[in-house]
């Protein structure tokens, strides 16, 4: 251990890498704080990995990760750039040039793909550039007290500061033990300096990431949004099943607890004053409105499920709110809509699109331009300050968030971002069934109990849910209260449980007769679907 700690050893230059390199990324991250958060050098690294990923790996991360993906990614990307900041720091021994050089590349490709995002623009080669200076300048510091210490300096490495009192006191002839004895001192004076530098590098680096982190989560001001009342309301949702019977999902999903499934790394910081929404292309009249602008037209209330393309039978990627927005009809109506056009292209501030036939948004569905959920404003992560809401299609062709251009054109004119990746570009939500309780693999007591759950079929409605256990006959079960062709139903049913272990199944009709389907398909490129089985033990 004593070894590695040598001035000399590799692992005292490879720490000067780390250091330099995390320096280099804390004030990055700083500097991307102050102007676009998803320029920061690993969130600009990360977006592109997601970006060239195979659609069946994003798939399998969605499904195994869940939540933990995007930590998941940046931790690997964070790994990978320090190991290269390692041997960026070992190159320093033989040639600072060399190591400097590796470093400046790392960032230099941070800042290469910062600004090849869409929307991006040259600021976005701010947050590379500040890490690139920090980096080096932290290198040479560390860099240049480890050759004073191991007195030798490689080709092209800067050289330790040196007074003439200093000089004069080393080139003065002393005794041999004398002589030792200062070089002591001069040794231990050496490392205490190094140590102090480190130490305060390492803390500086510390603050200037916490500092970022917080510009980040603060920089989109909400608090300060107060929504108008809606020109239509609804009345308030009635009470779920989930009072009566324990497992079963909340009727409406809290802010909180709605799923999040995204590309962002980040989420959009949005200057409500400076934003506007853009309606453009197969238009008569090309429309910007500001976000007060958009306040000032009726509003309306709608209690609408959302889904994610990427639920897995069962899953959890589904959730219901109350939603409050300018219906997209009125929107379109001002706008007057061409007669070229057969997609409504949306895009987001950080310039994601989505495509969403237009045929579905003109059939008559309640498609919003969202500002509110649940009675607040949209909260950051779900689309703050405005979004779309498409009932009865997934959100991959549906519910762009943080949206600011809505564009009439042509799918052979343009292709969103999932179209590209062979994804469908018509994707109606598939009827299904979940079962909340009992949970896969849990043990209940023998008994009374219930089993309970939810289902969905957006803008078609759900008529009856059905379950099957241990594939004897179908037994309907009874329904929770009906919010509306385009939310999800309650639905539980009474079982008298035997001891052993049973199989449960269940599966949703439709208000028009459509039976969910017992053929297992995977989500790409057009949504999963097949019916829902548990084991449950009764002891």
């Amino acid at each position: 251990m004593a070894t590695l700690l040598e001035p000399t050893s590799r692992a005292a230059y490879a720490g000067a890498g780390l250091l330099a390199t995390t320096a280099g990324i804390a004030f990055g991250h700083l500097a991307a704080a102050l102007t676009n958060p998803a320029a920061s050098p690993v969130l600009a690294v990360g977006s592109t990995v997601i970006d060239l990923t195979p659609t069946p790996l994003k798939e399998w991360a969605v499904r195994e990760l869940g939540n933990a993906d995007k930590p998941i990614l940046l931790a690997s990307v964070a790994v990978g750039t320090l190991v290269l900041a390692g041997g960026a720091g070992v190159l320093v021994r033989r040639s600072f040039a060399l190591g400097a050089a590796l470093l400046i590349g790392l960032v230099a490709l941070a800042g290469v793909l910062a600004v090849t995002r869409p929307a991006a623009g040259a600021t976005e080669a701010i947050p590379a550039v500040v890490a690139g200076l920090v980096g080096v300048a932290v290198l040479a510091f560390v860099t240049t007290r480890l050759h004073a210490l191991a007195g030798a300096r490689p080709t092209g490495a800067p050289t330790a500061d040196t007074s003439p009192a200093t000089e004069a006191v080393d080139s003065a002839p002393l005794p041999g033990t004398a002589q030792a004895v200062l070089g002591a001192r001069h040794a231990r004076t050496g490392r205490r300096g190094l140590l102090v530098g480190v130490g305060a590098v390492a803390a500086l680096s510390g603050a200037a990431a916490a500092t970022g982190q917080w510009l980040v989560r603060t920089g989109t001001r909400i608090a300060d949004v107060v929504l108008p009342r809606p020109t239509e309301s609804l009345p308030p949702l009635p009470a779920g099943l989930e009072v009566k019977h324990d497992g079963i999902s909340a009727f409406r999903t809290a802010n909180r607890d709605f799923y999040r499934v995204d590309t962002n790394l980040v989420v959009p910081r949005v200057d409500v004053d400076r934003w506007s929404l853009t309606i453009d292309g197969d238009v008569r009249e090309r429309l910007e409105l500001s976000f007060d602008d958009l306040l000032a037209m009726p509003l309306v209330e709608r209690d609408i499920t959302l889904t994610c393309v990427s639920n897995e039978v069962g899953g959890k990627y589904v959730g219901a709110a109350r939603w409050l927005g300018v219906p997209l009809k009125d929107l379109l109506d001002r706008a007057g809509v061409g007669t070229k056009a057969d997609q409504l292209l949306s895009t987001a501030v950080d310039g994601f699109t989505i495509s969403t036939p237009l045929d579905v948004v003109r059939d008559g569905r309640d498609v919003l331009v969202a500002v509110g959920m649940n009675g607040e404003p949209l909260p950051a992560d779900h689309g703050f300050p405005a979004r779309l809401v498409t009932p009865g299609v997934y959100g991959f062709v549906g519910a762009t968030k943080w949206l600011e251009r809505l564009t009439l054109t042509t799918y052979a004119a343009k292709k969103s971002y999932w179209t590209k990746r062979g994804w469908a570009t018509d994707a109606p939500i598939k009827v299904s069934a979940r079962i909340d309780t009992p949970k896969p693999f849990s043990t209940v007591d023998a008994g009374t109990t219930v089993i309970g759950g939810v289902a969905w079929a957006q803008h078609r409605g759900i008529a009856r849910v059905e379950v099957r256990i241990n594939g004897g006959a179908w037994q309907v079960a009874r329904l929770g209260p009906d919010a509306g062709l385009d939310y999800w139903r309650q639905w539980y049913l009474p079982w008298d449980a035997p001891k052993g272990r049973h199989l449960v199944a269940v599966r949703a009709i439709t208000k028009d007769g459509d039976v969910q389907t017992p053929v297992r398909r995977t989500p790409f490129p057009d949504g999963s679907s097949g019916i829902q089985e548990v084991v449950v033990n009764v002891s």
